[in-house]
């Protein structure tokens, strides 16, 4: 099979699939569910992407194993680094394990405690600091400086953009011909992700971002045309608190329909109803784009609708659903 090899521009379809070949034996492809009370309650059909029962738990798995499998040998020896608070974390520590060579990970120090015992559970070596970016990207610079590992960063790469495209992929394959398609946005890399293997492999299909109300820096940046930025991280759903960057608000732009937002109150009703009806955990994030067609009901009648679940990492001594 020919080797993956760093990217320095925008995936394509090739590239997408040469990905998905590459990180196959490193990941889970995760079942497409369907539910017939979500079905009536929307009026729609619901095509849920279930990578909640991906490795690590989460989507992430897929983008962090194809950025590692790009590096050189030398490149993995010296070892993997990044930030982040939760599934990014656990990706790369696992793949690195994997692969068998170390994980550097810079966690805030507010991190849900499940995504730091897990992360640690696949021998990384945690490094905390104070819940800002600027020291995440500080505590990190030194460790690299330290230790010669390679940054791979959680959306801010198009290798990783090009692994997280694998779930919109399998979901098309492993579904009718979508109407329109849904993923949550935080750093975007899922998203658009999304967007370029929908155009892809179905370029009938609507595509359309979801975000917390709380955290709506995509949403703003859609509609101003510039990436803005978020001055609060308050919100129920911790994977989605981060801003896009250049790479991913770029293709988001290009290709959604357009993006929705939701509230606290309708990100744990939708996680609520998934819990309940499907007999599935999913966390808050998770929940975002379901929320959105429980918004938006009249868009999506009679619609097939795929969306991704992103995760089921959920702090079980934590759950939001008397708080509502």
């Amino acid at each position: 099979m020919q080797k993956v090899t760093k990217l320095d521009r925008v995936p394509t379809i090739e590239d997408i699939q040469l990905t998905h070949e590459t990180i196959l034996p490193y990941i889970h492809r995760t079942p497409v569910f369907t539910n017939q009370s979500i079905n009536e309650l929307t009026q729609a059909k619901l095509y849920f992407k279930c990578e909640n029962f991906q490795k690590i738990g989460a989507f992430k798995m897929r983008g962090a194993t194809a950025a590692a499998l790009a590096l050189s040998k030398e490149e993995v020896e010296r070892g993997l680094a990044t930030h982040s608070s939760g599934n990014h974390a656990q990706a790369v520590a696992s793949i690195a394990k994997n692969l068998n060579t170390k994980a550097y990970i810079v966690m805030p120090s507010n991190a849900p405690v499940i995504k730091k015992q897990a992360t640690a559970g696949y021998g990384a070596e945690i490094t905390l600091c104070e819940p800002t970016q600027e020291a995440r990207e500080t505590t990190l610079a030194a460790i690299l400086a330290r230790t010669g590992a390679t940054f791979i960063h959680p959306y801010d790469n198009y290798n990783v953009i090009a692994g997280q495209a694998s779930a919109a992929k399998e979901l098309i394959e492993d579904s009718p011909i979508l109407d329109a398609i849904l993923s949550p946005i935080g750093g975007g890399g899922l998203m658009s992700g999304t967007a370029l293997a929908t155009r892809y492999f179905s370029p009938t299909t609507k595509i359309y971002g979801t975000e917390p109300e709380a955290v709506n820096d995509a949403f703003r940046s859609f509609q101003s045309g510039k990436i803005e930025v978020n001055s609060s991280t308050n919100t129920i759903a911790d994977g989605l608190k981060t801003n896009t960057c250049e790479k991913t608000f770029g293709i988001i732009q290009s290709h959604l329909q357009a993006i929705f937002t939701v509230s606290e109150e309708e990100i744990v009703s939708a996680m609520r109803l998934i819990w309940e009806r499907m007999k599935i955990i999913i966390e808050p994030s998770c929940a975002v784009p379901f929320a959105a067609v429980l918004k938006h009901k009249e868009l999506f009648i009679n619609k097939k609708v795929g969306i991704i679940l992103t995760g089921g990492n959920v702090d079980l001594t934590q759950l939001p659903f008397t708080k509502f």
